[in-house]
């Protein structure tokens, strides 16, 4: 098995994490990940990134999303529709990107999960308040919290594979 096969194999959603805290180097090379994802169109890819690390934002946020609690940093992915090509398909670009991200912080070592914010209205207008965003063109997509897995809270390797979820030519 490759580098890239052992991550995607053991990435798992982090809920817990040490009290330790994660480099500015590897949460840049995080949001790097990010932006090489797939989009609609080259160019016109809608993303944004809001790097949360003050333990007062962390702790309203949490109110919000209440997993965000014990990460050290969060990562709020804003589309930015003004910049999308198709404007009715910007969640499909913001998710290639958070993947991207999740996988690469495997790859350094931590850990994190996906606090899904869209497509719920309430959740969206929240966190768009809360971060002082227009609420018409910059659409709040998800909340990554990253940073060391707390003991119990591994990336390890769990066979999801179901054959019978696979169908050729037809459903």
């Amino acid at each position: 098995m490759t580098d890239f096969e052992e991550i995607i194999k053991t990435r798992r959603s982090i809920r817990e994490y040490q009290d330790k805290d994660v480099s500015d180097e590897d949460i840049l090379k995080i949001i790097k990940a990010g932006m090489q994802a797939p989009g609609s169109r080259l160019g016109a890819e809608p993303w944004e990134f809001v790097v949360i690390k003050n333990k007062k934002t962390l702790a309203e946020l949490a109110e919000i999303k209440p997993r965000v609690k014990t990460a050290p940093v969060a990562i709020l992915l804003v589309a930015n529709i003004e910049r999308a090509f198709y404007k009715l398909h910007w969640q499909q670009d913001m998710a290639a990107a958070a993947e991207n991200m999740l996988l690469e912080a495997v790859n350094l070592g931590l850990g994190g999960l996906w606090n899904g914010v869209a497509p719920t209205e309430e959740t969206m207008e929240k966190v768009a308040d809360l971060f002082g965003l227009d609420n018409e063109n910059q659409k709040p997509f998800c909340v990554i919290t990253i940073g060391y897995p707390a003991e119990g809270w591994q990336n390890k390797f769990m066979d999801k594979f179901d054959e019978g979820r696979i169908h050729y030519e037809k459903y």
